[in-house]
């Protein structure tokens, strides 16, 4: 076994070439995410042996240049810096073998670093289906380093790269200036120009899928039609194929429940298991078919290169409202979480255009809103179909999303006008060729968001219900562990405080049930749900599950349901738009360096939240 230190690999290229794809190769499940010294970018590191080598591989972020726009671009490219103890001892660049002249000017750049080169073309079965020969060979003798071929989402030329890796490198000799300093770009050009000619040939190409589909898929108005077709058949599948594995979990809860009660003793623990902890955990975990369902969709979508077309017919949109074309990949990426969503505005170096995503972005509906719309869609929204095939509670839930992107649109034009402006924008994107999806990576990505989702969510309702079940089970004046039966949910702590808050929210329909639910989801929207099963579960602890029938068969006083589609409505609105996120806020605040921004954020989404719900309630009542 060879002892020496392992050799540390940068993997390097441009946007949409392949690299990350050839990073997952080489180094499999054996990654990292680190963040880059003294800035908050991620960086994902990986290792792997081979033949006894061993190798630590850093996957670079994909750029066009090492003369990076933004600062965290020139952050994570530090490690090219001389003393950087992060300095690669050789570069694996990767070019899309499509567009080899865009793809080698970085490799230019980085050529003269005097660090050791491997040059990969990448999606060479494209490249040939084009018509596109290079001849490797003389290639190599031109730069002066190993030229590899490889299809990354194939995995071929994977060993190939493993094994030059193992040999001795070699720094690359070609000449990209030609000793000139003037016009600097345009003489790489000249010089990336007449190497290609030397090496690259051009015969009979064949029309590729991509560009038959793109006309139709990024048409000015055909493209949001089909966009808006693609979503509505996620939501349909969300509610229609997540119904099975729903009930399963619904009912294994619920047997847990009763074999809890049916084994423990009539004490206060039973009722801290059984209507607290089992009965919030119920609530949520219910939820992870739909959630696992709309991020296997998303993948898919993702990993075939849609989205960067959607991305595309955006950007028109997106600037006449104050945002960057660079807006449209946070905002996409908020329907999943607001979180990471804020994170990667990093990327846009107009300070004026960040800051409008940053405020806009939480409006987006995230993941975290889902258990709530499907649960409340679920109590009020009738079982129908439209034609036949369109089912109604669809049709809502993609109503719901929309309406967060119509808001966050006209929430971004506001602050188009309260934003001052510093510097231009500009917004480059390349669209790449279409690729079928790679399961294995949309198995892990579903596996990832789903173990997520239960992990940091789990968490939270743990906490909370326990306190919820301490407080709904116990009262003034109560100074023993009596079981929970002898106290009333209205006569709890938690019902005293319901009903202090009771009349401010009563205007937007809801009873001090809701005001509980609304209270302890500020530490995240899903424990809404988790909230709403604990106090149904405290007043009927018999059935630990079951949360919708027992918000369906819920009346007022009069008689009249609870849960009106007036209600409904109104609480679904004001979670769409209400700042019921705790960890959004304090990302906000990390990425601004300043309180007034989540301050804003915080007071202007609750008050829209509130108007709106009043407005809704009122004319639906």
């Amino acid at each position: 076994m060879n002892n020496s230190p392992s050799a540390n690999i940068a993997l390097c290229g441009n946007p949409n070439c392949g690299k990350s794809s050839i990073f997952n190769q080489l180094t499999g499940l054996q990654q990292k995410i680190t963040n880059v010294p003294g800035t908050t970018i991620e960086r994902r590191i990986g290792n792997f042996t081979f033949k006894d080598h061993s190798f630590v591989v850093q996957d670079t972020p994909g750029t066009y240049s090492i003369r990076a726009k933004s600062k965290d671009e020139e952050a994570a490219l530090e490690i090219f810096d001389e003393g950087n103890p992060n300095r690669p001892d050789q570069i694996v660049y990767v070019a899309d073998a499509n567009n080899l002249k865009r793809n080698l000017l970085f490799f230019s750049q980085l050529s003269e670093l005097g660090i050791p080169m491997i040059l990969v073309l990448n999606m060479m079965d494209v490249a040939e289906r084009k018509g596109v020969t290079i001849q490797i060979e003389r290639l190599e003798q031109e730069l002066g380093i190993p030229v590899l071929m490889s299809n990354a989402r194939k995995g071929t030329g994977i060993d190939e790269l493993r094994e030059a890796l193992t040999k001795q490198p070699f720094k690359p000799h070609y000449n990209f200036l030609e000793g000139r300093k003037d016009e600097e770009v345009v003489t790489r050009y000249d010089r990336i120009q007449a190497l290609l000619q030397k090496v690259v040939t051009q015969k009979n190409r064949e029309e590729l899928f991509t560009e038959k589909l793109d006309p139709v898929l990024t048409h000015p108005i055909f493209g949001y039609a089909i966009f808006i077709g693609v979503l509505l058949l996620v939501f349909q599948s969300v509610f229609k194929l997540a119904e099975y594995p729903m009930e399963l979990i619904e009912n294994g809860f619920s047997w847990l429940g009763s074999l809890l009660l049916d084994t423990l003793p009539d004490a206060w623990y039973r009722s801290l298991l059984v209507n607290g902890l089992v009965a919030g955990l119920a609530g949520v975990m219910v939820f992870i078919p739909q959630i696992a369902i709309l991020f296997f969709f998303m993948a898919i979508l993702e990993d075939t290169g849609y989205m960067s077309r959607v991305s595309f017919i955006m950007d028109k949109l997106l600037r006449g409202l104050g945002l960057s074309g660079k807006s449209v990949v946070p905002l996409l990426s908020g329907a999943a979480c607001a979180i990471p969503a804020i994170m990667a505005t990093r990327s846009i170096e107009n300070w004026k255009d960040r800051m409008i995503t940053i405020m806009v972005t939480p409006l987006m509906s995230c993941s975290a809103r889902l258990p709530v719309y499907t649960l409340l869609i679920s109590v009020a929204v009738p079982n129908q179909y439209i034609f036949g095939f369109i089912s109604l509670k669809a049709l809502m839930l993609l109503g719901m999303y929309l309406l967060g992107t119509v808001a966050s649109l006209l929430a971004a034009l506001v602050f188009k006008f309260f934003i001052k402006q510093r510097g231009l924008s500009f917004f480059v994107m390349e669209l790449p060729v279409y690729h079928p999806p790679r399961w294995k990576n949309v198995g892990m990505m579903v596996l990832n968001k789903s173990k997520s989702f239960v992990t940091e969510a789990g968490k939270v309702i743990l906490i909370v219900s326990v306190v919820l079940w301490f407080l709904a089970s116990y009262g003034p004046g109560e100074t023993s562990m009596a079981p929970t039966k002898n106290v009333s949910l209205e006569e709890s702590y938690a019902g005293h405080f319901g009903k202090v808050i009771e009349p401010t929210i009563k205007p937007i329909g809801f009873n001090w049930k809701i005001g509980i639910a609304l209270l302890t989801s500020f530490a995240a929207r899903e424990v809404f749900v988790g909230t709403m099963s604990t106090i149904y579960s405290v007043d009927d602890e018999e059935d630990v599950t079951r949360i919708r029938e027992k918000m369906q068969r819920e009346t007022n006083s009069a008689g009249e349901p609870v849960y009106s589609l007036a209600v409904v409505l109104s609480l679904m609105i004001f979670y769409a738009f209400a700042m019921q996120c705790i960890s959004t806020l304090a990302v906000v605040y990390k990425e601004t360096k300043r309180l007034k921004w989540p301050l804003i954020q915080f007071a202007y989404m609750t008050g829209l939240a509130y108007v709106c719900s009043f407005i809704v309630y009122q004319l639906l009542r």
